[in-house]
């Protein structure tokens, strides 16, 4: 399997292409601010095939570039119904004072092609399997990504803004809830093996079985003491 990631934009936001293999189908997910010519780039480099982007969440972090890079390639987004009004009107998912900031330098809107994830949906895309789970916390329809092992290759996991090394996402602007993406934790993230491969939205590589021994939240959450931790520092929008 193929994986090429690269942080983009303002945010540092993981941009992630997804394939079988060099010269295949792939799956874009997450292309946000600035993101689009670091796609174009890999997939020359790779000589890839989009054939569809999927989101994690609906921050124009991650989603800036859906239009062009959709429109680049004729093919269509995957977003989750609750955040799919935040790729028209970023402003309100953020809140005011950080809206109006960005208003100015982005175009926002839809792509031709919208479809919406589902909680427990499997997705089909390039010949490879995505597992959705919807993980509401850091925005009502955040969801994850997980794509079960496969030869030599352990389970990857893309954890959007859920989980990050050392960290959660954060729970302050319109539409988070701390107790709801504790409850995305224990209820998504708990069960997975310690050797899955946690890609998040910001920051470094990890696994969930060094999360789960060295996270704070993570541990908090298994050890069932969750509800009154406070938000460590926290990445991204």
């Amino acid at each position: 399997m193929l994986i090429a990631g690269f942080p983009a934009g303002a945010w540092g936001t993981n941009c992630y292409l997804v394939a079988p293999a060099a010269g295949e189908e792939c799956v874009i997910i997450d292309p946000g601010h600035q993101a689009a010519q670091g796609v174009e780039d890999a997939v020359r480099k790779h000589r890839l095939k989009p054939v569809a982007v999927v989101l994690t969440h609906g921050h124009i972090d991650h989603v800036a570039s859906v239009v062009p890079v959709c429109g680049a390639h004729d093919v269509p987004a995957w977003i989750h119904p609750e955040d799919r009004f935040m790729m028209s009107d970023p402003e309100r998912a953020l809140g005011r004072s950080i809206g109006q900031q960005l208003m100015g330098e982005l175009t926002v809107g839809e792509p031709d092609d919208v479809k919406e994830l589902s909680d427990g949906a499997v997705l089909d895309l390039a010949g490879m399997e995505f597992s959705v789970a919807h993980t509401p916390g850091h925005t009502k329809g955040s969801v994850t990504f997980g794509m079960p092992e496969q030869a030599d290759v352990p389970p990857v996991f893309f954890s959007g803004d859920l989980l990050f090394a050392g960290s959660i996402g954060r729970t302050d602007l319109p539409g988070g809830d701390h107790a709801e993406i504790l409850k995305s934790l224990a209820r998504v993230c708990l069960p997975l093996e310690d050797s899955t491969v946690v890609l998040s939205g910001h920051g470094t590589q990890t696994t969930i079985g060094r999360e789960r021994a060295t996270n704070p939240f993570l541990r908090e959450v298994a050890a069932g003491l969750g509800d009154g931790f406070s938000p460590a520092p926290r990445r991204g929008m």
